[in-house]
């Protein structure tokens, strides 16, 4: 980690994970200069929570501690303190939060903001400003009736997409909050303030509520992402006044203001330390990755993730649209795959001996297109699309029960990123002659993989280490949010951030091979559907 000069400004990166809570900082070279961490289970025993959450007897709700997320920037901050980590220094800083999860703030919580003592930590001054102790995280799946009735009430699932960007899912958070309005109906009477896990991050380091901002609020299933204002349909379904216990919704790159008092004199923040506006992790993560226009990121990991910028959403029943967290009348798409690593791994340990070696000879043994063979591979109930089990189809679309070792794992490879492709064009993704992809995860050490994800996709592949990639993005943020409201755009701001690496290129049969492949993939997928709902 390279040293910064002794008085050169720094820019501070947090990220309020569902493990843990981070802090990056980067000097004006975008240099990283210091990294700490706190692990909620290890490192803070007493919340008793399993990768930092409680799963209730239900199996559906699943919740944390807000108070735990207090405590950890509590001994985040100390931490960096006595390690001599130069707050005064830090001109701005901003953060990211595990989107979708809910903070209820108690009636009163505003006025103890305000009036924090710098003699005593947050927690303790905080323990009595939560009308909701276990905050609904993004992995509840228990508000299926609040999603049903949202979706009724928005004309249908499409309306409801082309209004939020997102049909209704269970972990976001109008539905949260309209789930504990009918459950706990003291509770919500009792809530001043709602806030997002990111505005709530923002609002202890401001010493008041922080404005929830577009592209976090756009995966709440009540942000109209056209007009990025609240939309009065989804919020009339939700609750009542809910604008007021929302407050106004702001840009992404808004600077909030400076740093509370309380924090200046407790950890010696200068009083010219500018808040700019937290977001939620996968945006902040897609500032981090500083995706181009027309570039492609794929997170090859337990599940795989898709991120991409675009510039005029096409919302569908599957994935979301987000407002972008750094172009301000752009746009960015989220997909997730259920099946991804755990998968792949399966089909090695099965026709392979567990040996990556021998998996990566299959596809090189293999031609592109697997000579029409076509997989689908869900071990569990895939997200995107919603479908489960082994389907295998030949030349002839005809189902077949068994391949040779070598064709099955090419099948998996291809019909996997297929249905990358397949979805992303959905979004409105569309290859062009400058399209990059970006992979990241742990499959994107596998350059035979990687080949066949740049066959696929027709474009040339590029790795970047993003470990940290939402606490970077949000130390990227920081800096970008002291110029933006001058017109410099992020790209500009950011030229120098670390360049990917490129990694390969497609084939130059692979748009013939493909481009014809994906139309059928797209049937046989509509077959494989109409299956699972039997």
């Amino acid at each position: 980690m390279a040293a910064a000069e002794p008085d050169s400004p720094l820019y501070l990166g947090l990220d309020f994970s569902t493990q843990q809570l981070k802090a990056v900082a980067v000097d004006g070279d975008l240099g990283p200069v210091h990294q700490d961490s706190v692990q909620f289970d290890s490192e803070l025993p007493e919340f008793r929570t399993q990768g930092g959450v409680h799963i209730h007897p239900d199996g559906l709700t699943v919740t944390s501690p807000v108070l735990m997320w207090v405590k950890a920037l509590d001994l985040l901050l100390d931490r960096m303190k006595a390690a001599g980590f130069g707050f005064s220094r830090v001109r701005a800083l901003s953060g990211s939060g595990q989107q979708h999860g809910a903070v209820f703030w108690r009636t009163g919580a505003a006025r103890t903001l305000t009036q924090l003592d710098p003699g005593q930590n947050l927690h303790q001054q905080l323990t009595d400003s939560f009308s909701v102790q276990d905050s609904p995280v993004w992995m509840d799946s228990s508000t299926g009736p609040q999603c049903d009735a949202l979706q009724e009430a928005a004309g249908g699932a499409m309306r409801l997409a082309d209004i939020t960007g997102s049909r209704a899912y269970e972990r976001f958070t109008g539905n949260q909050i309209s789930k504990v309005r009918q459950t706990r109906p003291d509770q919500f009477q009792d809530t001043e303030r709602i806030s997002l896990v990111s505005s709530f991050g923002a609002s202890l380091f401001l010493g008041r509520y922080a404005a929830i901002d577009y592209s976090d609020g756009s995966g709440m299933n009540l942000l109209d992402i056209r007009d990025r204002m609240w939309s009065q349909l989804c919020l009339d379904a939700t609750a009542a006044n809910l604008e007021r216990l929302l407050g106004e919704p702001c840009p992404s790159t808004a600077v909030l203001g400076p740093v509370s008092s309380f924090l200046q004199h407790r950890y010696g923040f200068s009083g010219s330390c500018s808040v700019v506006a937290f977001t939620g992790d996968n945006p902040a993560s897609l500032a981090g990755m500083c995706l181009h226009q027309g570039d492609i990121a794929v997170s090859l990991g337990t599940s795989d993730t898709l991120f991409l910028s675009l510039s005029e959403p096409r919302p569908s029943l599957e994935g979301h649209v987000f407002c972008s967290p750094v172009e301000p009348d752009g746009f960015m798409a989220l997909l997730c795959f259920k099946n991804g690593s755990l998968t792949r791994e399966r089909v090695r340990d099965r026709c392979c001996s567990g040996s990556w070696d021998v998996f990566s000879q299959a596809l090189d043994r293999t031609p592109l297109g697997n000579h029409g063979n076509i997989g689908f591979y869900f071990d569990t109930m895939e997200i995107t699309p919603p479908a489960v089990g082994l389907h295998r189809f030949d030349a002839n679309d005809r189902q077949v029960s068994s391949w040779s070792p070598e064709l099955e794992v090419r099948a998996l490879v291809e019909g996997q990123f297929l249905s990358r492709r397949l979805h992303a064009e959905r979004l409105g993704y569309s290859i062009g002659s400058g399209t990059r992809v970006l992979a990241t995860g742990g499959a994107s050490a596998n350059r035979q993989i990687l080949q066949v994800l740049s066959d696929v996709f027709n474009a040339p592949v590029y790795t970047i280490d993003l470990s940290d990639s939402a606490c970077l993005g949000s130390a990227y943020r920081a800096l970008h949010g002291l110029v933006a409201d001058s017109g410099v755009s992020f790209l500009d701001q950011l030229r120098n951030a670390p360049e990917p690496q490129q990694v390969c290129r497609p084939h130059r049969s692979a748009p013939q091979v493909y481009d014809l492949m994906l139309r059928r993939f797209a049937e046989l997928e509509q077959k494989v559907l109409e299956k699972s709902r039997i």
